[in-house]
């Protein structure tokens, strides 16, 4: 049987295994949709509006609750019950405590009124009929007979009046209220998180009650406040149904407040889709929260252009770059019609399509925008945002190859981050690591590596209170770089620290994904194939669990996990897995796109490997028309499948199938 002549396994292939390193590193350090296991910032909104709608049909005002910043996603406080009805509860509550202990506390009582005689200090004890010869048998037996008798009914009256006394303590209408703050107030202390999902629940119940089957804006709100507890307690499933049910309850035609609910029901469900990393599911939620917004407050409306950019950043995450420019393209034409030119809403707006055209490769537009950004913000005197923008400049003009532009940019981001963060901040350490990157490009190896060090002493060490995901990122970072300089052991060693960082947190499954998928082809270079193989497996895993299989870098990990397969022989596996990464880049990129065509090249070998001839010749005259178009009929790569195809023609005893062109096509005629 012939060998597996065209997959190179020890040669990392450009075309061949389609910019592995390259893609895994652009995954992994993609930005991130900006939620966390609290409740989000349209919902705190929606309960804010929901306790101002409680107290207004308390005191019969004429408040109006359907105010301009309803929609509003920037951050706001959660407002709680006010103090004079805090008081009242607390009395409520009280009262209702005393009359459970004095109705539990009635049971002898009762009892000594059914004998007609005053209490005894102890119940009388009965003796056995040996003890006195002078009583009766009868006697004996009909006292034992009554007095267990009536002694059972008093319990069972008590203990049914203490029953309908909880009952009724728990339906009172007030209490749901009362145990839904003290569930928030636990979770906003951070104080036993379990203890506030109890109450959190018992509310639900009562708000149920009251609701009786109606739409209720107060069952809403508990529903949200259970799930972000839920989240909070890293129970992201236990969430779902609930927000799912959240979703089904408000009615949008009773009112403004009901679609507010909705739409916020629709939001927080997609932040959680987020925080389990189902990019999919997250984004079919947002827009589903994006089309109530519009049909209440209409196309043109501010906070429709801030729920579009929000919705953007998630596309940008999912790496769908043409769907996040559009609606980030949309959220500024809004923006500009309804504020002034600098205003800071454009300014979000403008920063956030310059990265989009920056990763699509579109760089003159991202030097615009972000340029038009930065001067806005220097307007408004906001030096420190102006520095992260400048950074993203710097990033603009190192992929334009404008590198003495592109170190001012990043100095001068660097003395702002010393100067208002400290010299240990990870920003700092962002700068610096931008830096060793594009003194790596530029081939100046010592330089690179010392701006390398200086970044790992700020991740290794790093300030109280940063999120431990900017530590991973920077260790990731820096591994990347170290990868490129072929230090491969040392840039493995980071990317386990960073492995460990994340410590397989269920929100961030794609970004573990990522590294492991980026240990992967390291130890496939370091031709430790078995390593590979299991790094690769835990990736693939990952990534189908939560729904990133439909994306580009799904099919580049399912190309390199086949190449890692086909070094351990596995080659009934390998054929899955390249036919699986061919269906995916082929809806992602079309099947002229190079990166399916290297795609192509390793399936058609492994074909050839398992006996399955034909099939490989079929896959071979495709890539040498595809690559004769494109390329020329000269170029090495061309030159190489025609020697290929040659081969396994020779094997069979077949001719290659050539398409004519007529003469006409080939003059390029026109019949006109």
């Amino acid at each position: 049987m012939p060998s597996v002549v065209p997959i190179e396994g020890n040669k990392m292939n450009e075309l061949e295994n389609p910019s592995p390193s390259k893609n895994i590193y652009n995954k992994i350090n993609s930005p991130r949709i900006p939620s966390s296991p609290q409740t989000p910032r349209s919902v705190e909104r929606f309960h804010e509006i929901v306790h101002d709608a409680r107290r207004s049909r308390r005191t019969r005002s004429s408040q109006s609750f359907g105010s301009d910043s309803d929609w509003s996603l920037t951050d706001s406080e959660f407002s709680h019950i006010s103090g004079e009805q805090m008081r009242k509860l607390e009395i409520v509550k009280e009262e209702m405590v005393k009359k459970v202990v004095r109705d539990s506390s009635s049971e002898t009582p009762s009892i000594s009124r059914a004998k007609g005689k005053n209490p005894p200090a102890k119940p009388p004890v009965e003796r056995k009929n040996g003890n006195n010869p002078l009583r009766k048998q009868s006697t004996t037996v009909t006292n034992r007979a009554v007095k267990p008798k009536i002694a059972s009914i008093g319990r069972s009256r008590s203990q049914s009046r203490v029953d309908d006394s909880k009952e009724s303590t728990f339906d009172n209408p007030e209490l749901g209220p009362f145990l839904l703050k003290k569930a928030r107030d636990l979770i906003s202390l951070g104080e036993n998180p379990r203890k506030a999902l109890e109450l959190s629940l018992q509310a639900t119940k009562l708000f149920e009650k009251s609701a009786n089957g109606k739409p209720s804006l107060d069952l809403v709100m508990c529903l949200h406040v259970t799930a972000a507890i839920y989240c909070s307690l890293g129970h992201y499933n236990e969430a779902i149904p609930i927000l799912e049910r959240s979703i089904e309850i408000p009615a949008v035609e009773e009112g403004k407040q009901h679609a507010i609910a909705k739409f916020a029901s629709h939001m927080q469900l997609g932040d959680t889709y987020a925080m389990l990393g189902q990019l999919e599911n997250s984004i079919m939620c947002y827009n589903n929260g994006l089309e109530v917004q519009r049909k209440v407050l209409g196309v043109t409306d501010p906070r429709v252009g801030e729920t579009c950019r929000y919705i953007a950043e998630a596309n940008f995450q999912a790496l769908q770059f043409d769907e996040a420019e559009r609606l980030c393209q949309i959220a500024l034409d809004i923006h500009r019609e309804n504020g002034s030119p600098s205003s800071l809403e454009e300014v979000a707006d403008r920063r956030l399509i310059g990265l989009i055209c920056e990763t699509n490769g579109n760089h003159e537009a991202a030097l615009e925008h972000l340029v038009l950004a930065s001067m806005a913000m220097v307007s408004n005197g906001q030096e420190v945002e102006v520095a992260s923008v400048d950074c993203s400049i710097g990033d603009t003009f190192l992929s334009l190859a404008r590198y003495d532009e592109a170190i001012l940019a990043y100095k001068k981001a660097l003395a702002v981050f010393k100067t208002h963060k400290g010299g240990n901040h990870p920003s700092v350490g962002s700068v610096l690591v931008r830096l060793a990157e594009l003194y790596n490009r530029t081939w100046k190896v010592r330089e690179s590596k010392s701006y390398c060090e200086n970044a790992l002493k700020i991740y290794e060490n790093p300030m109280p209170g940063v999120p431990s995901e900017e530590i991973a990122s920077g260790f990731v970072n820096v591994a990347a770089i170290y990868e490129s300089m072929n230090e491969l052991e040392q840039a493995l060693e980071l990317l386990h620290k960073a492995l460990e960082i994340h410590n397989d947190a269920p929100g961030q499954q794609n970004t573990i994904a990522g590294i492991e998928a980026q240990m992967g082809v390291i130890y496939y270079v370091l031709g430790n194939q078995t390593e590979s193989y299991n790094a690769f497996k835990n990736a693939v895993s990952k990534l189908r669990a939560t729904g990133e299989k439909k994306s580009a870098f799904f099919g580049f990990v399912l190309n390199q996990m086949g190449l890692c397969c086909v070094q351990l022989n596995a080659l009934s596996e390998a054929v899955k897995l390249f036919e699986e990464a061919k269906i995916v880049l082929e809806q992602e990129y079309g099947p002229c796109h190079p990166e399916t065509l290297g795609v192509y090249s390793n399936l058609a070998g492994t074909y050839d490997a398992i006996g399955r001839v034909d099939d490989a010749i079929d896959i071979i005259e495709y890539i040498v028309v595809v690559r004769e178009e494109k390329l020329g009929t000269a170029h090495f790569d061309v030159v190489d499948e025609k020697r290929r195809l040659d081969e396994l023609l020779k094997e069979t005893g077949r001719v290659r199938k050539r398409k004519t062109k007529s003469l006409e096509i080939l003059l390029d005629v026109n019949e006109d």
